[in-house]
Protein backbone atom coordinates (compact mmCIF):
# COMPACT_ATOMS: atom_id res chain seq x y z
CA UNK A 1 0.00 0.00 0.00
CA UNK A 2 0.94 3.55 -0.15
CA UNK A 3 1.79 5.55 2.49
CA UNK A 4 3.27 9.16 3.32
CA UNK A 5 6.56 8.54 5.08
CA UNK A 6 9.04 11.08 7.00
CA UNK A 7 12.42 10.17 8.08
CA UNK A 8 15.19 12.70 8.55
CA UNK A 9 12.57 15.39 8.14
CA UNK A 10 12.13 14.42 4.41
CA UNK A 11 8.23 13.22 3.46
CA UNK A 12 8.10 10.96 0.53
CA UNK A 13 4.79 8.81 -0.70
CA UNK A 14 6.53 5.35 -0.44
CA UNK A 15 5.20 1.30 -0.84
CA UNK A 16 4.78 -0.14 2.90
CA UNK A 17 3.74 -3.90 3.49
CA UNK A 18 0.21 -4.30 3.88
CA UNK A 19 -0.89 -4.19 7.97
CA UNK A 20 -2.65 -7.40 9.00
CA UNK A 21 -5.11 -6.73 12.31
CA UNK A 22 -4.13 -8.52 15.34
CA UNK A 23 -6.19 -9.67 18.03
CA UNK A 24 -9.01 -6.75 19.30
CA UNK A 25 -7.77 -5.12 15.83
CA UNK A 26 -9.39 -3.83 12.92
CA UNK A 27 -8.15 -3.44 8.80
CA UNK A 28 -9.79 0.24 7.84
CA UNK A 29 -9.34 1.97 4.53
CA UNK A 30 -8.29 5.70 5.02
CA UNK A 31 -11.31 8.02 3.53
CA UNK A 32 -9.82 11.31 4.81
CA UNK A 33 -7.15 11.77 7.51
CA UNK A 34 -6.09 15.90 8.81
CA UNK A 35 -2.61 17.31 9.21
CA UNK A 36 -2.16 18.32 12.69
CA UNK A 37 0.28 21.25 13.68
CA UNK A 38 1.52 18.51 16.34
CA UNK A 39 2.52 16.60 12.46
CA UNK A 40 4.04 19.74 11.27
CA UNK A 41 5.86 20.30 15.04
CA UNK A 42 6.93 16.46 15.04
CA UNK A 43 8.72 16.55 11.37
CA UNK A 44 11.42 18.51 12.59
CA UNK A 45 11.21 18.62 16.67
CA UNK A 46 11.13 14.07 16.63
CA UNK A 47 14.02 13.52 19.00
CA UNK A 48 13.15 16.59 21.33
CA UNK A 49 9.64 14.79 22.02
CA UNK A 50 11.22 11.37 22.28
CA UNK A 51 13.50 12.76 25.20
CA UNK A 52 9.88 14.50 26.74
CA UNK A 53 8.15 11.08 25.87
CA UNK A 54 10.97 9.14 27.75
CA UNK A 55 10.51 11.48 31.26
CA UNK A 56 6.81 10.16 30.48
CA UNK A 57 8.20 6.75 30.11
CA UNK A 58 6.97 6.64 26.61
CA UNK A 59 9.90 6.74 24.81
CA UNK A 60 10.20 3.04 23.61
CA UNK A 61 7.09 3.76 21.16
CA UNK A 62 8.28 7.34 20.10
CA UNK A 63 10.02 7.79 17.05
CA UNK A 64 13.46 9.39 16.42
CA UNK A 65 14.38 11.75 13.30
CA UNK A 66 15.85 8.51 12.10
CA UNK A 67 12.78 6.63 12.26
CA UNK A 68 10.56 6.18 9.15
CA UNK A 69 7.10 7.10 10.72
CA UNK A 70 3.81 7.43 8.75
CA UNK A 71 1.34 10.53 10.65
CA UNK A 72 -2.01 10.83 10.76
CA UNK A 73 -3.91 10.71 13.78
CA UNK A 74 -7.53 12.78 12.55
CA UNK A 75 -9.30 10.42 10.37
CA UNK A 76 -12.04 8.74 9.18
CA UNK A 77 -12.16 5.40 7.89
CA UNK A 78 -13.83 2.27 6.71
CA UNK A 79 -14.05 -0.94 7.92
CA UNK A 80 -12.51 -3.62 5.82
CA UNK A 81 -11.86 -6.70 7.62
CA UNK A 82 -10.99 -7.76 10.97
CA UNK A 83 -8.67 -9.77 13.74
CA UNK A 84 -9.23 -12.52 15.74
CA UNK A 85 -11.08 -12.58 18.96
CA UNK A 86 -13.17 -9.09 17.68
CA UNK A 87 -16.71 -8.89 18.00
CA UNK A 88 -17.41 -7.66 14.67
CA UNK A 89 -20.35 -5.76 16.07
CA UNK A 90 -19.64 -3.21 12.82
CA UNK A 91 -20.20 -4.77 9.34
CA UNK A 92 -17.07 -4.06 7.28
CA UNK A 93 -18.46 -1.36 5.02
CA UNK A 94 -19.21 0.78 7.85
CA UNK A 95 -17.65 4.70 8.47
CA UNK A 96 -16.26 5.13 11.62
CA UNK A 97 -13.82 7.11 13.66
CA UNK A 98 -11.45 6.12 16.62
CA UNK A 99 -8.98 7.64 19.56
CA UNK A 100 -5.71 6.95 17.70
CA UNK A 101 -4.90 4.76 20.66
CA UNK A 102 -3.74 0.96 19.45
CA UNK A 103 -3.20 -2.50 22.06
CA UNK A 104 -0.62 -4.54 20.23
CA UNK A 105 1.61 -7.54 21.77
CA UNK A 106 3.67 -4.74 23.13
CA UNK A 107 2.21 -2.51 24.75
CA UNK A 108 0.18 0.59 23.60
CA UNK A 109 0.77 2.46 20.96
CA UNK A 110 -0.37 5.65 19.45
CA UNK A 111 -0.88 5.53 15.47
CA UNK A 112 0.17 8.83 13.66
CA UNK A 113 2.59 9.33 16.91
CA UNK A 114 4.54 5.97 17.04
CA UNK A 115 7.67 3.99 15.41
CA UNK A 116 5.76 0.74 15.35
CA UNK A 117 2.36 1.11 13.66
CA UNK A 118 0.99 3.32 10.80
CA UNK A 119 -0.69 6.43 11.08
CA UNK A 120 -3.84 7.63 8.50
CA UNK A 121 -0.80 8.88 6.03
CA UNK A 122 -1.86 5.69 4.63
CA UNK A 123 -4.00 4.08 1.93
CA UNK A 124 -4.92 1.22 5.34
CA UNK A 125 -4.45 1.39 8.85
CA UNK A 126 -5.18 -0.47 11.78
CA UNK A 127 -7.82 0.36 14.68
CA UNK A 128 -8.79 -0.75 18.07
CA UNK A 129 -12.14 -2.29 17.59
CA UNK A 130 -13.09 -1.42 21.63
CA UNK A 131 -12.42 2.02 20.33
CA UNK A 132 -14.13 2.59 17.36
CA UNK A 133 -17.33 4.87 17.00
CA UNK A 134 -19.78 5.38 14.29
CA UNK A 135 -20.19 7.71 11.94
CA UNK A 136 -23.69 9.18 12.44
CA UNK A 137 -26.17 10.83 10.34
CA UNK A 138 -25.04 10.47 7.19
CA UNK A 139 -21.87 12.40 7.96
CA UNK A 140 -19.30 13.11 5.41
CA UNK A 141 -15.98 11.59 5.66
CA UNK A 142 -14.27 15.33 5.53
CA UNK A 143 -16.26 16.53 8.89
CA UNK A 144 -16.05 13.31 10.44
CA UNK A 145 -12.17 13.84 9.79
CA UNK A 146 -12.40 16.78 12.39
CA UNK A 147 -13.28 14.86 15.26
CA UNK A 148 -10.22 14.29 16.90
CA UNK A 149 -8.99 17.84 16.63
CA UNK A 150 -12.62 19.53 17.63
CA UNK A 151 -12.03 16.72 20.70
CA UNK A 152 -9.24 18.57 21.97
CA UNK A 153 -10.75 21.83 22.14
CA UNK A 154 -13.47 20.81 23.98
CA UNK A 155 -11.70 18.81 25.97
CA UNK A 156 -9.72 22.39 26.39
CA UNK A 157 -13.28 23.83 27.59
CA UNK A 158 -14.60 21.36 29.82
CA UNK A 159 -11.19 21.62 31.96
CA UNK A 160 -11.54 24.79 31.78
CA UNK A 161 -14.75 24.62 34.14
CA UNK A 162 -16.51 27.79 32.06
CA UNK A 163 -19.74 29.04 32.63
CA UNK A 164 -22.20 30.47 29.91
CA UNK A 165 -21.86 33.97 31.83
CA UNK A 166 -18.13 33.73 31.68
CA UNK A 167 -16.27 35.75 28.75
CA UNK A 168 -13.73 33.45 26.95
CA UNK A 169 -10.52 35.05 25.16
CA UNK A 170 -8.85 33.14 22.59
CA UNK A 171 -5.30 33.73 22.01
CA UNK A 172 -4.61 32.25 18.69
CA UNK A 173 -6.84 31.06 16.00
CA UNK A 174 -4.79 28.12 14.25
CA UNK A 175 -6.77 24.71 13.71
CA UNK A 176 -6.50 24.47 18.00
CA UNK A 177 -8.02 28.08 18.59
CA UNK A 178 -10.82 27.68 16.32
CA UNK A 179 -11.40 24.20 17.76
CA UNK A 180 -11.86 26.09 21.47
CA UNK A 181 -13.98 28.50 19.74
CA UNK A 182 -16.26 26.17 18.45
CA UNK A 183 -16.54 24.13 21.38
CA UNK A 184 -17.01 27.42 23.38
CA UNK A 185 -19.69 28.56 21.27
CA UNK A 186 -21.60 24.61 21.48
CA UNK A 187 -21.19 24.72 25.80
CA UNK A 188 -23.42 28.45 24.94
CA UNK A 189 -20.72 30.46 26.57
CA UNK A 190 -22.24 34.00 25.78
CA UNK A 191 -19.02 36.03 24.88
CA UNK A 192 -16.60 34.91 23.01
CA UNK A 193 -13.34 37.31 22.00
CA UNK A 194 -10.72 35.89 19.62
CA UNK A 195 -7.58 37.34 18.92
CA UNK A 196 -5.31 36.94 16.15
CA UNK A 197 -2.50 38.86 14.26
CA UNK A 198 -3.88 37.12 10.74
CA UNK A 199 -6.53 38.16 9.28
CA UNK A 200 -7.34 35.13 7.36
CA UNK A 201 -7.47 33.38 10.73
CA UNK A 202 -9.44 36.62 12.08
CA UNK A 203 -12.28 35.50 9.43
CA UNK A 204 -12.34 31.81 10.21
CA UNK A 205 -12.59 32.45 13.56
CA UNK A 206 -16.29 34.95 13.22
CA UNK A 207 -17.13 32.14 11.12
CA UNK A 208 -16.87 29.96 13.76
CA UNK A 209 -19.08 31.75 16.28
CA UNK A 210 -16.38 34.54 17.78
CA UNK A 211 -18.12 37.38 18.90
CA UNK A 212 -15.72 40.04 19.35
CA UNK A 213 -12.48 39.43 16.79
CA UNK A 214 -9.49 41.62 17.53
CA UNK A 215 -5.99 42.35 15.88
CA UNK A 216 -3.48 42.51 18.82
CA UNK A 217 -1.42 44.47 16.53
CA UNK A 218 -3.74 47.21 16.74
CA UNK A 219 -5.90 46.44 19.90
CA UNK A 220 -4.80 44.79 23.26
CA UNK A 221 -7.18 41.89 23.97
CA UNK A 222 -7.22 42.96 27.32
CA UNK A 223 -8.34 46.77 26.98
CA UNK A 224 -11.13 48.02 28.38
CA UNK A 225 -12.78 44.79 30.23
CA UNK A 226 -13.56 47.05 33.34
CA UNK A 227 -17.18 46.88 31.85
CA UNK A 228 -17.65 43.27 32.20
CA UNK A 229 -16.17 43.54 36.47
CA UNK A 230 -12.44 42.73 35.52
CA UNK A 231 -9.90 44.24 37.72
CA UNK A 232 -6.93 45.50 35.90
CA UNK A 233 -4.87 46.60 38.89
CA UNK A 234 -4.55 45.66 42.57
CA UNK A 235 -5.97 49.24 43.70
CA UNK A 236 -9.55 48.50 42.49
CA UNK A 237 -9.55 45.15 43.57
CA UNK A 238 -9.29 46.59 47.57
CA UNK A 239 -11.17 49.29 47.02
CA UNK A 240 -13.79 46.87 45.61
CA UNK A 241 -13.27 44.90 48.77
CA UNK A 242 -13.96 47.52 51.35
CA UNK A 243 -16.61 48.82 49.60
CA UNK A 244 -18.14 45.75 49.26
CA UNK A 245 -17.44 45.29 53.00
CA UNK A 246 -19.07 48.26 54.14
CA UNK A 247 -22.40 48.00 52.04
CA UNK A 248 -22.45 44.44 54.01
CA UNK A 249 -21.97 45.79 57.18
CA UNK A 250 -25.40 47.84 56.91
CA UNK A 251 -27.27 44.57 56.42
CA UNK A 252 -29.37 43.10 59.28
CA UNK A 253 -27.04 40.03 59.20
CA UNK A 254 -23.70 39.34 59.99
CA UNK A 255 -21.61 40.46 56.63
CA UNK A 256 -20.15 36.88 56.98
CA UNK A 257 -22.87 35.45 56.10
CA UNK A 258 -23.85 37.44 53.48
CA UNK A 259 -20.16 36.94 51.81
CA UNK A 260 -20.94 33.41 51.82
CA UNK A 261 -24.37 33.23 51.15
CA UNK A 262 -23.29 35.54 47.78
CA UNK A 263 -20.57 32.97 46.88
CA UNK A 264 -22.60 30.44 46.91
CA UNK A 265 -25.17 32.08 44.50
CA UNK A 266 -22.39 32.98 41.92
CA UNK A 267 -21.67 36.13 43.27
CA UNK A 268 -17.54 35.66 43.30
CA UNK A 269 -15.59 38.04 41.19
CA UNK A 270 -15.49 38.13 37.73
CA UNK A 271 -12.98 37.10 35.48
CA UNK A 272 -12.15 36.12 31.82
CA UNK A 273 -11.16 32.22 30.99
CA UNK A 274 -7.99 32.72 28.68
CA UNK A 275 -6.81 29.99 26.03
CA UNK A 276 -3.47 30.26 24.59
CA UNK A 277 -3.30 28.86 21.55
CA UNK A 278 -0.40 29.75 20.01
CA UNK A 279 2.44 27.66 21.25
CA UNK A 280 5.53 29.57 21.23
CA UNK A 281 7.75 31.43 24.17
CA UNK A 282 6.95 34.06 25.62
CA UNK A 283 3.22 34.25 25.07
CA UNK A 284 2.36 32.98 28.22
CA UNK A 285 4.53 35.90 30.14
CA UNK A 286 2.35 38.12 27.65
CA UNK A 287 -0.62 36.91 29.16
CA UNK A 288 0.28 37.29 32.74
CA UNK A 289 1.08 40.89 31.53
CA UNK A 290 -2.13 41.97 30.01
CA UNK A 291 -4.21 39.51 31.96
CA UNK A 292 -6.96 40.88 34.42
CA UNK A 293 -6.46 39.79 38.48
CA UNK A 294 -7.69 36.08 38.75
CA UNK A 295 -7.63 34.88 35.49
CA UNK A 296 -7.90 31.75 34.55
CA UNK A 297 -5.42 30.90 31.85
CA UNK A 298 -5.41 27.34 29.81
CA UNK A 299 -2.77 26.31 27.90
CA UNK A 300 -3.77 24.54 25.06
CA UNK A 301 -0.54 25.21 22.55
CA UNK A 302 2.04 23.23 22.89
CA UNK A 303 5.32 25.34 23.43
CA UNK A 304 8.43 22.76 21.98
CA UNK A 305 11.12 25.13 23.39
CA UNK A 306 11.82 26.46 26.80
CA UNK A 307 10.09 29.21 28.21
CA UNK A 308 10.13 31.67 30.75
CA UNK A 309 7.80 33.58 32.74
CA UNK A 310 7.39 35.32 36.14
CA UNK A 311 5.39 33.35 39.20
CA UNK A 312 5.67 36.08 41.75
CA UNK A 313 3.50 38.45 38.69
CA UNK A 314 1.15 35.53 38.65
CA UNK A 315 1.12 34.89 42.12
CA UNK A 316 0.23 38.41 42.91
CA UNK A 317 -2.34 38.62 40.23
CA UNK A 318 -3.12 35.49 41.24
CA UNK A 319 -3.79 33.83 37.93
CA UNK A 320 -4.95 30.03 37.76
CA UNK A 321 -2.56 28.52 35.12
CA UNK A 322 -3.68 24.89 33.56
CA UNK A 323 -2.03 22.90 30.95
CA UNK A 324 -4.18 20.33 29.03
CA UNK A 325 -3.94 18.09 25.58
CA UNK A 326 -6.10 15.25 24.24
CA UNK A 327 -8.85 14.00 25.29
CA UNK A 328 -11.02 11.15 27.18
CA UNK A 329 -12.93 8.27 25.51
CA UNK A 330 -16.26 10.52 26.28
CA UNK A 331 -15.40 14.05 25.45
CA UNK A 332 -14.18 12.45 21.72
CA UNK A 333 -17.74 10.33 21.18
CA UNK A 334 -19.42 13.59 22.56
CA UNK A 335 -17.77 15.93 19.63
CA UNK A 336 -18.59 13.40 17.12
CA UNK A 337 -21.76 13.76 17.84
CA UNK A 338 -22.20 17.31 18.07
CA UNK A 339 -20.25 17.24 15.13
CA UNK A 340 -23.18 15.36 13.29
CA UNK A 341 -25.85 17.21 15.21
CA UNK A 342 -25.30 20.27 13.67
CA UNK A 343 -24.64 21.62 17.73
CA UNK A 344 -20.81 22.22 17.05
CA UNK A 345 -20.23 24.23 13.80
CA UNK A 346 -16.63 23.57 12.58
CA UNK A 347 -17.19 23.42 9.03
CA UNK A 348 -15.32 26.75 8.15
CA UNK A 349 -12.16 25.01 9.55
CA UNK A 350 -12.03 22.88 6.07
CA UNK A 351 -10.05 24.58 3.99
CA UNK A 352 -7.98 21.81 1.49
CA UNK A 353 -7.48 18.46 -0.02
CA UNK A 354 -4.42 16.74 -1.46
CA UNK A 355 -3.67 13.36 -2.21
CA UNK A 356 -0.78 11.57 -0.32
CA UNK A 357 1.48 12.75 -3.49
CA UNK A 358 0.89 16.49 -2.23
CA UNK A 359 1.12 16.06 1.43
CA UNK A 360 4.96 17.76 1.30
CA UNK A 361 3.55 20.78 -0.62
CA UNK A 362 0.42 21.01 1.98
CA UNK A 363 2.99 21.29 4.89
CA UNK A 364 4.89 23.69 3.77
CA UNK A 365 1.41 25.82 2.49
CA UNK A 366 0.05 25.52 6.08
CA UNK A 367 3.64 27.45 7.39
CA UNK A 368 1.59 30.51 6.34
CA UNK A 369 -0.99 31.32 8.50
CA UNK A 370 -2.73 33.13 5.62
CA UNK A 371 -3.33 30.77 3.34
CA UNK A 372 -5.14 27.61 4.88
CA UNK A 373 -6.04 26.04 8.20
CA UNK A 374 -6.99 22.61 7.89
CA UNK A 375 -5.81 20.17 4.74
CA UNK A 376 -7.52 17.07 4.95
CA UNK A 377 -5.51 14.43 2.95
CA UNK A 378 -7.57 12.14 0.88
CA UNK A 379 -5.61 9.24 -0.47
CA UNK A 380 -7.36 8.26 -3.64
CA UNK A 381 -6.60 11.79 -4.98
CA UNK A 382 -4.44 12.98 -7.49
CA UNK A 383 -4.47 16.42 -6.27
CA UNK A 384 -0.55 17.79 -5.75
CA UNK A 385 -1.43 21.24 -4.22
CA UNK A 386 -4.56 22.33 -1.84
CA UNK A 387 -7.52 21.90 -3.63
CA UNK A 388 -10.63 23.68 -1.83
CA UNK A 389 -14.01 21.34 -0.48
Amino acid sequence: MKAVVCLNEKLTVEELTEPEPGPGQVLVEVLRCGICGSDLHLRHNCDHMKALAGRLGYDEQFPNSSDPIVFGHEFCCEILDYGPGCTRKLKPGTRVVAQPVLRTSTGIENPGLSKNVTGAYAERMLLQESLLERVPNGLSPDMAALTEPVAVGWHAVQRSDISKKDVAIVVGCGPVGLAVICSLKARGVRTVVASDFSAVRRKLAADCGADVVIDPAVTSPYADWEEFGFFMGMSQLLNFAVDTREKLNRLPLPWWQAWRVAEKVGGTLARPVIFECVGVPGVIQQIIDGAPLMSRVVVVGVCMQVDRFEPALAVMKEIDLRFVINHTPLEYRDSLHMIAEGRLNCAPLLTGVVGLAGVDNAFAVLANAESHAKILIDPKSTAIEPMAL
